[in-house]
Parts: C-alpha cells; structure tokens; sequence
C-alpha cells in the first residue's frame, strides 16, 4: 500500500481524506493557501505545503505547485478530492508521467467523460438514455439564444467543465438565455479555465438522481445504489439522501446497469457518479458524469457501509475491488444537509467571517442510528471569501426516512455557530416542510414552495409553550444564581419572584404572556396559561445547548444572551425574549421604537466580495429588473439589479474593487 499521500484540495473533503487515509496507516501532505495557513486540513495532516496566494487561480489549481509539492514530500499518490483539479485529464496525465499515481480515473476517461459535450456522445453509443440538446462548443450569446429557440424553451446553459452549480443556468427567454450564457462563461472561466458552454432542453418537473459507481482495473464494477439530490437551490445541492423516495427496485436496476455501461465504455478506475434527469414517469436520460468523489458521498457509505475513500485508494494502488454486485447493501436510509455560510434570510447572500462559535452536534452510533459531520473548520477558524461556502455536511442514517428526517431535527437543533450566519434555519424549515416528508418533489421544490425567498414566518413553530418556558427557566436561573452571592446585609437579601412576564420581540409587536416560575430539584416547574410544564436539564448559564425534557419528553435548543435580552433557537426559529416584572412590561410598551433610516436611495454591496462590473454610468435613467453591478464571491457571480425606476447620481466603486458588506456601490437621485 502507498506509504505517502497528498491530498490536492482544502476543507472537508481534504479533512474527510486524511482521516481514511491514517485508518489506513497512510501518511498525508496537505497543500494549502496563504489564505488557509491555519485550516483544519492543514493541522491534521503530517506535513503541509505552501502552494501559493488565496486565489485558487494561483494556488489550488496550479498543477505545477501540487507536482513539486509531490517531489518535495515523497508522496506517492495524490487524491484530488471534488472541484479545483480533481476533474482535469492533463493534470492526472502529468501526475502519470511524473510517476506520481492519481487516486481517480485515468486521464483518458476523465477526458472523455469529465468533458460534458464528449461524454453524451459516448452515452449516446453506449445505449444510455440521452435528453435533447446541442452538444457542440456555442461560440456566444446570439448563437445561444438561437440554438434555444431551435431547441424550445425552457433550456439548460451549461459549461462544459462546470460542477458543483456553477457555470450553469435555466433559460425560459431569450434575454434569459442570453445573460445567462454569459455568466455560464464568466463562471466558467474563472472557476475551472474552461469557458465551453453548451445547451440541452430542461426537462419540467425533474428529480435529479445520480448513481454511484466504482471500477477497477480488472475490469470489475459495481454500482452503489441511488442518490436522491433533487433538493436544490439555483442548481446547487442542499440536501441529499439514499435511497430516493421516487426510485423502485427495478428502475434502481436499470438505472445502475446503465451507468456501468458508461464506466465500462471508457475503461472507468475508481470511484464516480453518473446523474440523472428523472421525469415524473420514471423516464430517466443521462445528464452528466462526474468523474470524481461527490460532496455527498457519505450518505451512500452509511447504507452500504463501504468507505469509498478507502476503495478509491485501494483501487489506485491496484487492488481488486473487494466486492462483487451481489455484496451491495441497502440499509436503512441516509441523510445529508450541506451547512454553508450564508444568511438565508437574505436571499442567501454569502457571509464570511471569524467563525465565533462553532460547536456541532456530537457524532455518534446508537441503536437508532448514526450522527456524522464530516467538516473543515473549527471553532474560532474564518470562513474565507475565496472558496465555496460549505462549512460542514451534516449527515444522517436511521431505520427509514421518517426516523433519519427527525435524527437530522435533532441534530440540527444542536449545530451552533455563531459570527456569521449558515443555512441552518431553512435546513430545518425544509426537514418540517410537508412536501417533503411526504417524498412528492421535484428540482423545482425551493423555486415553488418559496418563490419570493425565505424569512422568518416560513419557520413556524408549532410548541411556542416550550419557548417561552425555555425563556423563563434561563431568566430564573440568571436571577437565582444573582439572588445567591455571598455578603448581602442580613434582613435585606434579594428576593426573587415567581411570578414574570415573559416578551416575545417580534416584528408583528411585543408580546406578554404571563408565567410562574418555581424552582425545584433538577429544574423550574412553569406554569403558563393554566398549563403546567416541568423542566428539568443540567444547562448552566453561559451554555449555548439547553438539553432537557418537558414533563419527560427530550428536547435540545440552543440559548444566547445579549445583554436583558435572550435569544433561542429550535427547529429552525429564532425567538428572541425579555424577562421582567410585569409592571416593567408595561413601561416598556411606552417605549418608541427606533426607526430604521432610508436607504432605498442607495445600492450597497449585500456581502464581502469582488466587484467584477458596474453596468451603469453617472446620469443615466434605469428601469427596474436592469444590471446595475456583478459581484463575485465564493466562486458565484452574484447580479445586482434595480428594484425600482431611478436615475443614477453617483457611483462610489469601481471594477475590481474588493467590497466589504454595506460598502455603498452606487448612489440614486
């Protein structure tokens, strides 16, 4: 076995890497960024290697730096991970000619098969069900529009060399599919040097689902089950699970048989995963394959038990694979939700920062199930403009889909971070959401059931009792421990009542509701609109997990405190509270509430990132929905348009301008 390797990548996956690779006895060299000196990865790993500034354009994805890195540290092998250059042909070439193995499939297939337009074509003679489109290279935006129009709208622009929801967009016009080919190449360009972009129809009310694979070089495959990935937001995964909801026995076989077929066409070695476009009528046709380890692989490993990590390795160095068809488990049902750092109460604007608090749920295996969180940070670390928003992939497994749906419930009531804001309230919105407990979805689930974005209200919860006993057990707690220091003058102790009235703040007003509250062993007894709750955790002040029951049935909730004021969230909702007397309740009532000032006169940059292009000039007139400026983060153009007609006084930022958040880009009249 190797005794060496590199891993050509940062974050989780490179974190995922290295723990595989230590079970194995393998030594790991991490490579890292001036951005990422201090990352997870690059603790973890035995050695590390500085290959450059935090553009990946300079670093990660320069071919040479990963090369000399191998020379320098002996690796024998590189493991390339998920995007930067984990799908490029030359540089598994060059790893070859280098004498250096790639654990991934030989360059000749990843050419042939990485590349989007070439591997429909081998699909295609490969007898694999294929969609309508136009496979060859689209010279620009008019001739895009043309070849949409020949193919009928709603169409798909798609990079060639894209992944992972980059380079690709959903055109339902002709100025779609015009701005839209131009990001794709934009997107393209910068993310993978390859701004090939090419069309095929959009197939309505798809799920999209992807089978996992792996070969040999004896010419054995085996296909791993399915993977339902059809929760997704602008093209990009959420949530993943296996098996899908939608897929029976004999579809899993067709489909599974088919995607051999494809890897063996070609001579596929080593793991990957061939998508498909699934109709409401169980028709399937190929969409792409992705010749590499997914971001979501490890809901299929908790099914099946196989760490495809360990095959990929093995399989590289030469080994057969260990096992045949018929060794394929399905057990139980798997989960995944990616956690990324951005505000989804914002429109999902990305939110980078010092991570303040980074405190997961804990992993475990019990005998209802399995916790994972497969993760790149850590508590303290920063989340960086330059690279793709993931913080971790919170993943799942139970007996079926209904118990790993409540596992992930839980343990997403237990994932705190605090510093910036994460997807995890609408994670646990979608996990309530009634469509998808039921299994009935499709690719356009966000699109229809939130077509005018997430807040606040889309979270409700359906036991506000429990957060407002919460409030005043951690209220009391506060006040007994204060009631409680030595040295008060005797006969003038502090006594504290029973009787509060607990604030709501919210938008809708504040809202009263009185309670009692008594201490007794263990916890607070709570009695609120006649009913009583008893508490009973071992939380203690300055804790973010409250962990207890309510009259007997467990909860976990996370508390914060600013100030008079206290904040809890549970399954996905932020309540925010005040605890007082209630003749203190009524002052406050009579309080004026401060009033946000205007800024409806301004465009101000919605997070940190680079400003690619401001589309207008100082004295023009803009209509609303028109391009006012691009910004790049995260690897994503973000467009910035007019929401109202208005008149361009003063533009305060110029092209290629690092923005901070609320850094003002234009001015109105």
């Amino acid at each position: 076995m190797f005794k060496k390797i590199l891993i050509a990548n940062r974050g989780e996956i490179a974190c995922r890497v290295i723990k595989t690779a230590r079970k194995m006895g393998i030594l790991t060299v991490a490579v890292y960024s001036e951005a990422d000196k201090d990352a997870l990865h690059v603790d973890l790993a035995d050695e590390a290697v500085c290959i450059g500034p935090a553009a990946s354009k300079e670093s990660y994805l320069v071919a040479d730096k990963i090369i000399a890195a191998c020379k320098q540290t002996g690796a024998e092998a590189v493991h390339p991970g998920y995007g930067f250059l984990s799908e490029n042909s030359e540089f598994s070439r060059r790893l070859e000619e280098e004498g250096v193995k790639f654990i991934g499939p030989k360059h000749y297939s990843s050419s042939k098969m990485g590349d989007k337009i070439e591997s429909k074509k081998l699909a295609l003679e490969a007898r694999v069900n294929t969609i309508p489109g136009y496979n060859e290279a689209i010279s620009g935006p008019d001739e895009a529009v043309k070849i949409a129009q020949g193919i009928g709208y709603p169409v798909m622009i798609k990079a060639s060399a894209g992944g992972g929801g980059k380079g690709l967009r959903v055109a339902f016009n002709d100025k779609e599919a015009h701005e839209g080919f131009s990001s794709c190449v934009n997107e393209a360009k910068n993310a993978f040097g390859d701004d090939r972009v090419f069309i095929e129809k959009y197939v309505l009310e798809p799920r999209h689902i992807e089978i996992q694979l792996i070969g040999d070089s004896f010419g054995n495959y085996v296909y791993l089950n399915e993977r339902d990935c059809s929760i997704q937001r602008r093209h990009q995964k959420v949530i993943e699970e296996a098996p899908s909801p939608f897929v029976d026995p004999a579809m899993r076989k067709a489909m599974g048989e088919q995607a051999v077929a494809l890897a063996r066409a070609v001579n596929y070695e080593s793991a990957g995963t061939v998508e498909f476009v699934v109709g409401a009528d169980k028709s399937f046709y190929f969409l792409e394959m992705n010749t590499r380890l997914q971001v979501e692989h490890p809901v299929t490993e908790l099914i099946t038990g196989v760490d495809l990590v360990e095959l990929m390795i093995r399989v590289a160095y030469g080994e057969k694979l260990p096992i045949t068809q018929a060794d394929v488990q399905l057990n139980g049902w798997s989960m995944e939700c990616r956690i990324n750092a951005e505000d989804p109460f914002r429109g999902f604007l990305p939110s980078t920062g010092r991570l303040v608090k980074f405190q997961p749920p804990m992993e475990t295996t019990d005998a209802n199930g399995t916790t994972r969180v497969d993760t790149g940070v850590y508590d303290g670390g920063e989340i960086s403009m330059f690279y793709d928003s993931m913080i971790a992939k919170l993943i799942v497994h139970a007996k079926d889909r209904n118990a790993a749906i409540e596992r992930m419930r839980d343990a997403l009531n237990g994932f705190v971070i605090r510093g910036i804001s994460s997807n995890i309230p609408f994670q646990a919105a979608l996990m309530q959401h009634k469509r998808f407990q039921s299994g009935n979805f499709n690719t356009g689930f966000i699109a229809e059931e939130y077509p005018t974005g997430f807040d606040a209200s889309m979270v409700p919860h359906d036991d506000p009792a429990l957060l407002v006993s919460v409030a005043a057990y951690v209220y009391r707690s506060f006040t007994d421990r204060s009631a409680s220091i030595t040295g008060q003058l005797h006969g003038h102790e502090r006594l504290v009542s029973d009787r509060w009235m607990v604030v709501r703040l919210d938008a809708a007003g504040n809202q009263h509701h009185p309670v009692t509250a008594r201490l007794v062993a263990g916890g607070y007894d709570i009695e609120y609109h006649g009913k009583h709750y008893e508490l009973r955790s071992n939380w203690k002040l300055g804790e973010s997990l409250f962990v207890g029951t309510c009259n007997g049935l467990e909860f976990t909730l996370q508390v914060e405190r600013h100030k008079t004021k206290y904040s809890l969230f549970h399954w996905g909702t932020r309540a925010d509270f005040m605890v007082m007397s209630a003749r203190a309740a009524e002052l406050l009532a009579l309080m004026p509430e401060k009033q946000a000032p205007d800024l409806s006169k301004f465009l101000m940059s919605p997070m940190p990132g680079l400003l690619r292009e401001v589309a207008v000039k100082v004295g023009q007139e803009v209509k609303a929905g028109e391009k006012l400026a691009v910004i790049e983060a995260m690897k994503m153009e973000n467009i910035l348009k007019a929401d109202q007609d208005c008149k361009v006084k003063k533009i305060s930022a110029a092209a290629g301008e690092s923005l901070m958040v609320d850094q003002i880009i234009i001015e109105f009249e």
